[in-house]
């Protein structure tokens, strides 16, 4: 075995992202290892966000949980596309660890979509709804 069969299997390491490899050879063992760093991630692609219009402002999600449009599922939806809220009404519920989590109105507005589907994973600061301002 010599240097050229060496770097070779240096090489194989690499390129086949192995950590180790041994290669016998006339009563003669030779061992290669790496350690490998963490795969690099891949990043997360964003969820599209509705483009701000004029006149209009985002509410998003205070925290991470489940996004409900209703109280209870026989329940019909708190507030449908076109519907005013006032300043405080209850827009949705985010469960999260088993407690129910009311999303009030920030200001008022008049709901212009509704962004996340209902029994969806939000994440903190995802938009839920879209809104007019009044």
């Amino acid at each position: 075995m010599d240097l050229t069969d060496v770097r070779q299997l240096i090489q194989l390491l690499k390129e086949e992202g192995l950590s180790e490899i041994t290669l016998s050879e006339g009563g003669r063992t030779i061992t290669v290892r790496q350690e490998l760093s963490a795969p690099p991630r891949r990043p997360t692609p964003r969820k599209e966000e509705p483009a701000a219009e004029e006149g209009t402002f985002a509410v998003t999600a205070p925290l991470v949980g489940t996004f409900y449009r209703r109280r209870a599922p026989d329940e019909p939806p708190l507030v449908e596309t076109g519907a005013t809220v006032a300043q405080g009404d209850t827009l949705c519920i985010i469960e999260a660890m088993k407690v129910m989590n009311e999303i009030p109105a920030e200001r008022a507005g008049r709901v212009l979509r509704v962004v996340v589907e209902d029994g969806s994973p939000v994440e903190y600061g995802q938009v839920l709804f879209v809104l007019l301002r009044l």
